[in-house]
């Protein structure tokens, strides 16, 4: 998976992709591509892998942020989106040179599937795959029960010391992911920079979504969705989810002074078992 899919890594087929190295992918980068411009068809574009340059000028990518304006915004802006892209004969076709993909927002709940379908090739029925908060849950747990995954508060905390939960969930069989604006950001000027970029406009978002939690049929899915309602926003991402009933989602906002709003799905409502 590293070596096909981070960025990070100088010898993935992802950073030669990047460098416009004349390069194969290999079956883990072609699932994620498929699956990649699926959902970006389905959330016009709220989910783009190539919004990579975009997240480096904001500091939050593989390359170090050289400082970000209007100006570098729009004309980062320009190499953005995924319709300029494609996938021939195993091979990345770019329609600008300049395109970089950053596939983060989906290939760690991809990683966690591919874990997934080795116990299962191995003939395990019950399990736990947990990778950074990206879990499928197959069979039961120890107790013989469906497995228990707290959604934790969307507190301000960096470093993951300062862990709250807000709600937790009996799951079994399916995929689920969170992505959240409380972990990755920084403060310029006085003002908050989460993360989450929003590659139609080329800025970190401001909603009030603070967290976005999806159970999918899949890790992957339910991550790339979870990130594409972080950058629609609550009402764009209740009508979608009301339009795909095959996904189920929980949302923590923020509400009067310090206090939290929640909204879930309807078909949540069967999983949660401890609500605060």
């Amino acid at each position: 998976m590293d070596n096909s899919l981070s960025p990070f890594n100088p010898n993935s087929v992802i950073t030669r992709v990047n460098h416009n190295e004349k390069t194969e992918v290999d079956s883990f980068f072609v699932h994620v591509f498929h699956l990649s411009k699926k959902i970006s068809d389905e959330t016009h574009g709220a989910f783009d892998i190539t919004v990579a340059p975009l997240v480096n000028a904001w500091g939050f990518g593989f390359k170090k942020s050289t400082g970000v304006d209007s100006l570098i915004v729009d004309s980062l802006r320009q190499m953005i989106g995924y319709q300029k892209i494609d996938l021939q004969n195993n091979r990345i076709m770019k329609k600008d040179p300049r395109i970089m993909l950053d596939c983060s927002a989906i290939a760690k709940g991809f990683g966690v599937d591919a874990v997934a379908r080795l116990l299962e090739r191995k003939g395990i029925k019950n399990y736990m795959v947990d990778i950074g908060g990206e879990v499928v849950v197959r069979g039961k747990n120890s107790k013989m029960n469906a497995w228990r995954i707290g959604i934790n508060k969307p507190v301000d905390d960096s470093l993951s010391v300062n862990q709250e939960l807000q709600t937790v969930l009996a799951i079994s069989d399916v995929g689920m992911a969170t992505s959240g604006n409380y972990r990755n950001f920084y403060y310029k000027g006085g003002k908050k920079y989460a993360h989450t970029i929003d590659p139609r406009t080329g800025y970190p978002v401001q909603h009030s979504i603070l967290s976005s939690t999806v159970i999918a049929k899949d890790c992957a899915s339910a991550d790339a969705y979870a990130t594409a309602f972080m950058v629609m926003g609550l009402d764009s991402a209740k009508a979608f989810c009301e339009a795909h009933p095959e996904l189920d989602a929980y949302f923590i906002c923020s509400g009067e002074g310090d206090k939290y709003e929640t909204y879930f799905t309807d078909g949540m409502k069967k999983f949660i078992i401890n609500e605060k």
